[in-house]
């Protein structure tokens, strides 16, 4: 009996794991008693053990990118995936808690129109309104309403500044994806150039590392978009992202797109990273 006892004792004492993912949650939740302790006490303990444990323990707690830069992966994952509004209000709230911009979250989710559509994008900025209006009484620094951006480079036409980004953003790999489509969709090729880069990625308010670290996290959960995928891993690294970080964003994918889509965003990293090393043996 007191072998029992003593078993079941260290089966219920806090792990060490479970110790670090709490003291992550807290951080973001911005509460000592995050909801999602209590929300599935009454059906499902284990699963918010879980959480705790492997959400926040095993995987934000994990070097190689910042408490910042993961947030911004998993609210353009929310955003993409558009099936998790409560996650996606918890996660912008989070990500205002430990110091993202509400520009910064405005111009993720005008990101997604590209990736996940106009819908998702839609949806995604009515959970950040409602989050911004809880918030409208705080001593939020950035409490003001979120001003119009600009292109980063007025007095060039669309296409001009779409086709400028596009070469300095994702080089070859984007640029074969828009000879791809000369033979039967010139058109559509037109519109990837001038909005998706012109318009969307020419944009102030959130750095090019930043979108494109957006870009890899939407193309991983959404899991149909496998070529894309690495022309922006491609991308992520031509503007300062390294291996190591995209390995991460990546791998952070398992616990919002499901372990599938990490694994195939992996394999499509592996490719990525040995397509590069022989472009630059020296490296």
């Amino acid at each position: 009996m007191a072998t029992t006892d003593k078993n079941t004792a260290a089966a219920d004492a806090p792990s060490e794991r479970y110790a670090r993912g709490l003291a992550v949650l807290q951080q973001i939740a911005g509460t000592e008693r995050p909801a999602v302790l209590d929300s599935l006490a009454d059906i499902a303990p284990d699963l918010a053990r879980f959480t705790v444990e492997f959400g926040y323990g095993d995987i934000i707690s994990r070097p190689g990118l910042t408490l910042p830069q993961r947030q911004l992966a998993t609210i353009s994952a929310l955003a993409a995936m558009g099936n998790a509004a409560p996650q996606l209000r918890f996660h912008i709230d989070g990500a205002l808690n430990i110091g993202i911009s509400r520009r910064e979250i405005v111009e993720t989710f005008i990101h997604a129109s590209v990736y996940a559509g106009f819908p998702a994008a839609l949806n995604a900025l009515t959970v950040a309104r409602e989050a911004f209006a809880a918030r409208k009484d705080s001593d939020d620094a950035d409490a003001g309403p979120v001003a119009p951006a600009t292109p980063s480079e007025p007095g060039t036409t669309r296409y001009e500044r779409g086709l400028e980004a596009l070469a300095r953003i994702d080089g070859h790999a984007g640029e074969a994806v828009v000879a791809s489509l000369q033979d039967i969709a010139p058109d559509l090729a037109r519109y990837l150039i001038e909005f998706s880069f012109g318009d969307i990625y020419s944009r102030t308010g959130l750095d090019l590392k930043s979108r494109e670290l957006a870009s890899v996290a939407m193309c991983t959960v959404l899991g149909t978009a496998g070529p894309q995928l690495r022309v922006h891993i491609h991308g992520f690294l031509n503007v300062g992202g390294t291996e190591e970080e995209t390995v991460e964003i990546i791998t952070q994918m398992a616990g919002y797109g499901g372990f599938p889509a990490a694994l195939n965003g992996i394999a499509a990293a592996r490719e990525v990273f040995a397509d590069r090393a022989e472009d630059n043996p020296e490296h």
